[in-house]
């Protein structure tokens, strides 16, 4: 059941209005059932998994709150979870790489395999599961309730692809005593609108030609290589923000706020500036459960390399078992290290610091930061979409050099560029204009809530206009999340 279906647009009302007119002490346990529907209805064999993995989580909260000092019992709790999604989601990528070794050393290829489907959302209930018992040793109160605890990660609008939800904020909001509130669905109602245009009209729309580039990179030059890439970065945030924009909206409607997971991440000015605004939930949680506990920045500079580079390489991992997701993450984890790099080796310029604080130089280097950090994600964003990592590195290659500057598809290879290209450059250009659209109602730089103050026929006039488009440029057929593979 997508969020884009059918299914589900008769799904959340009902579940919404059972909730509302249910007594206080059945919504909860109601909710819960809804989320274990929602999620059995992709494959329902997957609960024999998320039921048995809650119940330990929940028990072993419970054990490790009575002896919060023991490391040993945190270390058995994430062991568990870890072994869990290493076996469902990592076993073929380390017989792979275990068979590839053999080969490479002359063995016979084992040719190991093992027919293993990945449950849903399985590493975002690992993190969650993982973030409680880190919690509960740090001193916060276990759940009591089961039906809270297993509530608190099956919630369905949250359960496939995040945001990652910290537990003492939102166990809170599903214990207080919430009143039905026309504001809910006035702010939630727009969010799941803005979230269905960004996710049909939007990334599904640049999947089918981001496709054709990624399949055959080779026949294009570096400007329309670019342009792929740029496609990309722009298909994974609709498609990724999509998502978390109609699961905020949709929790909305039950009262519960669920924090946001993305702050216009392509106005960054650096790499680190990029992850404290994309998929905002996994990035603390990084910071949170590993770097700090890896030893953070307190060590020496060596250390706090050390530490970025392990963080983003493991979150790398997290987000796939392939190679390519790996190096997806050294590259941040490389580029993070040099920006912190470069950051500490400009604050010791006195005068390099007096003259970028002029204030046409302080612009002009701004917007540069800006541009630069862009190009930089949109190709780390080649190793994130080619499985092939020889693949990916030949586009970038291709990409740096602009060689060949044109495409020559023809046999008498005329210098001309391919004629559906051009046309590119104008819709990536809407796009740009589109992000900031779409993106303005529920933007965290909109801090005084402009959207949600504005007149009732003015909100309603926005998403009639945002409705009737999707309904226009609606594709044939909608592509899942990207973020359900992982």
């Amino acid at each position: 059941m997508l969020f884009t279906s059918a299914e589900y647009l008769l799904f959340l009302p009902a579940i919404v209005a059972l909730f509302w007119l249910l007594p206080t002490r059945f919504r909860l346990p109601m909710l819960l059932v809804a989320s274990y529907g929602f999620y059995m209805s992709f494959i329902p064999g997957f609960i024999l998994l998320i039921l048995p993995m809650t119940l330990f989580n929940w028990l072993w909260g419970k054990v490790l709150y009575k002896d919060p000092a023991s490391r040993s019992l945190l270390t058995i709790g994430i062991a568990v979870n870890l072994i869990i999604l290493a076996v469902f989601k990592y076993s073929n990528f380390f017989a792979g790489t275990f068979a590839h070794i053999i080969k490479m050393t002359g063995g016979a290829d084992p040719n190991w395999t093992f027919n293993i489907i990945l449950p849903l959302g399985i590493s975002f209930f690992t993190f969650e599961y993982i973030h409680y018992l880190f919690e509960i040793r740090r001193g916060n109160k276990p759940i009591d309730s089961f039906v809270l605890f297993a509530l608190f990660a099956a919630f369905f609008p949250t359960q496939i692809a995040g945001p990652i939800k910290r537990y003492p904020d939102f166990v809170a909001q599903m214990q207080a005593k919430t009143k039905l509130q026309l504001s809910y669905f006035d702010e939630g109602i727009p969010l799941i609108i803005i979230g269905m245009a960004k996710k049909l009209l939007l990334a599904d729309n640049l999947a089918t030609f981001v496709q054709m580039g990624v399949s055959a990179p080779t026949m294009y030059s570096g400007p329309e290589l670019w342009l792929f890439a740029y496609a990309f970065a722009f298909q994974i945030y609709f498609d990724f923000s999509g998502y978390t924009d109609i699961g905020r909206g949709s929790a909305m409607l039950f009262g519960y706020h669920i924090p946001i997971n993305f702050n216009m991440p392509y106005i960054a000015r650096n790499m680190s500036d990029f992850w404290h605004r994309w998929h905002i939930s996994l990035s603390t949680w990084l910071r949170d459960y590993l770097f700090i506990p890896l030893g953070g920045s307190k060590g020496s500079r060596w250390q706090t390399n050390r530490n970025l580079f392990l963080t983003m390489a493991l979150g790398g991992l997290w987000h796939g078992a392939a190679w390519n997701f790996v190096v997806w993450g050294i590259y941040h984890g490389l580029a993070l290290i040099i920006h912190r790099e470069f950051a500490m080796w400009k604050t010791s310029q006195a005068w390099l610091m007096s003259f970028l604080q002029k204030p046409v130089v302080a612009q002009v280097y701004h917007y540069g930061a800006l541009f630069l950090t862009f190009q930089a994600v949109c190709i780390g964003w080649v190793f994130f979409r080619l499985q092939n990592i020889g693949a990916a590195c030949a586009m970038v290659r291709r990409m740096l050099t602009l060689r060949p500057f044109y495409s020559m598809p023809a046999p008498d290879h005329f210098l001309v560029m391919k004629p559906d290209l051009p046309v590119v450059v104008p819709v990536v250009m809407i796009m740009v204009a589109i992000l900031i659209i779409t993106n303005w109602p529920v933007s965290a730089l909109n801090e005084k809530k402009a959207f949600t103050k504005m007149p009732a026929f003015v909100q309603a006039a926005y998403c009639a206009v945002v409705i009737l488009a999707i309904i226009t440029f609606l594709p044939d057929n909608s592509q899942p999340f990207i973020y359900f593979q992982f």
